[in-house]
């Protein structure tokens, strides 16, 4: 239920990108300040997190991602760094890739019934796209696809990424 659900979200979404993209004009986005949200984690159920990037130039980004959640015998703990580039623009949109690197930690329970704090490492690579709506030139929405690693104590953990603006987030440009 939940997968047809988030299925049908990332439909919508695309869906909706695709139709109002007619009225979306790109920015030049050098020396911008963003600050908004994303949820890229690859720990075990995700970690919402804030995300900051920043465009020293026009050709190249830097983005930090961290999340936070003191949960009682589950708190999570993880800092992304990523640094991208843009390969090219389209009139709504503005295409890059890059990689990241990042430390994460959870907390879980163990074969005992106790809790362990484990921690580890993400690195990924990606493709991505940010697009902007008419009207609202300073509000960017994200996708990206491409390759991670997350390795903590107990597991080595190879993925694919298809993050929807949902999850490759939302951003806000000063």
């Amino acid at each position: 239920m939940v997968r047809r659900i988030a299925k049908l979200t990332f439909a919508a979404t695309l869906l909706g990108a695709m139709v109002l993209s007619a009225t979306a004009s790109a920015k030049d986005l050098t020396n911008r300040l963003g600050v908004g949200y994303a949820d890229q984690f690859g720990v075990t159920g995700g970690l919402p997190s804030l995300a900051v990037r920043y465009f020293p130039n026009s050709d190249v980004g830097i983005s930090g991602q961290l999340g936070i959640d003191t949960q009682e015998d589950a708190s999570k703990f993880g800092f992304l760094a990523k640094v991208f580039r843009i390969v090219f623009t389209e009139d709504n949109m503005n295409f890059y890739m890059g990689a990241g690197a990042g430390i994460i930690s959870r907390e879980q329970q163990n074969d005992n019934g106790d809790f362990d704090n484990e921690s580890g490492f993400e690195v990924s690579g990606y493709v991505g796209g940010e697009w902007f709506f008419s009207g609202l030139e300073s509000l960017g929405f994200s996708f990206e696809a491409g390759i991670g690693v997350t390795s903590i104590d107990s597991e080595v953990r190879f993925r694919t990424i298809g993050d929807s603006p949902v999850k490759a987030g939302i951003t806000f440009y000063f």
